[in-house]
């Protein structure tokens, strides 16, 4: 990604974010490498030491319902804020139902200048509402994640979509 600071994601990957309570969004098209980055960020801080969970929105939103049903949410959040970073990959690929859109504002939340999180997602701000539902806990949520966050765009075009021209080219000349 040739727009990506280079310098700024290597001081990122040293983990000064995590000990400072902050966030890090990587925000842009789909194929741009978004999942690739946090990945390696997150190895690296396993690497440091740091305790670190990888999860897509949609598997964490089920494991909230799943514990809002079980009349467990207290001890999933104690659990999950044992952990220094996590990584929520694909936030807003799948809408959430009212209830799953509430719980995860709600864990959120409960990590705000607690813990850090890595989100990756395709979604300009102004259409987190679509997949949160309700204007007012979609602002309140992007107050929170973005207070205190380096957000990184990733815009441009799909590394999959050219692997995949390359690949065609390559197959054309044979």
């Amino acid at each position: 990604m040739p727009s990506l600071n280079r310098n700024r994601f290597l001081t990122l990957a040293k983990g000064g974010f995590i000990e400072n309570k902050e966030n890090i969004i990587f925000l842009g098209n789909s194929g741009t490498g978004k999942s690739h980055l946090a990945t390696g960020i997150g190895i690296e801080m396993v690497q440091r030491g740091y305790k670190t969970k990888f999860i897509t929105a949609s598997e964490l939103v089920e494991e909230l319902l799943m514990a809002n049903e079980e009349h467990k949410l207290g001890s999933f959040e104690r659990k999950w804020l044992k952990y220094d970073v996590i990584i929520v990959d694909e936030l807003g690929y799948i809408p959430f139902s009212k209830t799953g859109a509430e719980l995860l504002f709600q864990f959120f939340s409960s990590r705000y200048e607690r813990a850090s999180v890595i989100i990756t997602t395709n979604l300009e701000f102004t259409e987190w509402t679509d997949v949160f539902g309700d204007e007012k806990m979609t602002a309140a949520l992007l107050d929170r994640l973005t207070h205190r966050s380096h957000i990184l765009l990733m815009n441009g075009p799909s590394y999959r979509f050219r692997q995949s021209m390359k690949q065609k080219e390559e197959n054309d000349q044979e």
